[in-house]
């Protein structure tokens, strides 16, 4: 295991994200709790991982065997179930801010005074979320990228009230997990969500004037600007619903520049919510 990344570390959630965020702990050495509902929801996230793990084995991209990787990983059905032991505690559930503060709360009491805890919030108030907890300064947002595994980014997001050890250790664990961090301070969206979600919105705007069909906004970006994919086929996989929310918090917080374009609602509306659904912006058969 590289001394660089948790020996115990917990995470609650296991949706893409949760199950992403663990699956890299237990490929760097971490032995990983997760918290999922029931025995039926943990099965899924085992399952998840282990075909992740198995493409990248496919690849040589593992250290380990996958088989020994998965073995790393425990499930528990409440946050009760974390180790009091942990170094680290990742929430990973929804961008619902009162669900959110309330099991981060609920794990500052199972976990000990040493233990780091995280949000993976995209978007959400660091600040905000801190003011459920009896100690602020042991809290900061670590905002992984889907697909986790691969993504090479962790948005490190500092509060003023986190101490400066926390963050030196969360620098430490994203360059033990082989990921680069960006550091900024807790504001609207941060640097990647406000900046992903502008040109996102944008391109729906620019879909809904029938300036141009998706596939042609998106190549302008990846050929004339190099984006490893262009933004309708992003929103398609981070989730249009994901989208909106994030969309309508920044609206709420930054102004107008982010209002949710009309095509936008009504998309989520009709269920079509990007590859979870197999219809987006583009249709899905995977």
């Amino acid at each position: 295991m590289s001394a660089a990344v948790p020996r115990r570390a917990g995470v609650i959630g296991g949706g893409r994200m949760g199950a992403g965020i663990a699956q890299s702990f237990a490929t760097a050495g971490a032995a990983v709790t997760v918290v999922e509902q029931d025995e039926a929801a943990a099965a899924k996230v085992r399952e998840r991982v282990a075909g992740s793990l198995e493409r990248a084995a496919r690849r040589a991209l593992l250290p380990a065997a996958p088989e020994e990787i998965l073995g790393r990983l425990a499930f528990v059905g409440d946050v009760s179930g974390l180790p009091a032991d942990a170094d680290l505690v990742v929430e990973a559930v929804p961008e619902n801010a009162g669900l959110k503060a309330k099991l981060l709360a609920a794990a500052e009491r199972v976990v000990g005074a040493d233990t780091v805890l995280a949000t993976n919030t995209s978007s959400l108030s660091v600040t905000e979320l801190s003011a459920s907890l009896a100690r602020p300064g042991r809290f900061l947002g670590m905002h992984f990228f889907n697909p986790v595994p691969a993504s090479a980014l962790v948005e490190l997001v500092v509060p003023e009230a986190t101490e400066r050890a926390v963050v030196d250790l969360a620098l430490a664990w994203t360059a033990g997990l082989g990921k680069k961090d960006v550091v900024v301070r807790d504001s609207p969206g941060f640097a990647s969500s406000r900046l992903g979600v502008a040109l996102g919105l944008e391109a729906i705007r620019m879909v809904e004037e029938g300036v141009a069909a998706p596939e042609a906004i998106d190549d302008a970006m990846t050929l004339g600007y190099k984006h490893p994919m262009g933004p309708l086929r992003l929103t398609d996989l981070v989730g249009l619903d994901v989208r909106l929310a994030i969309a309508e918090y920044l609206h709420r917080t930054l102004g107008e520049r982010f209002a949710p374009p009309a095509l936008l609602r009504e998309k989520v509306a009709r269920g079509e919510l990007g590859r979870s659904t197999g219809q987006g912006f583009y249709t899905w058969n995977d």
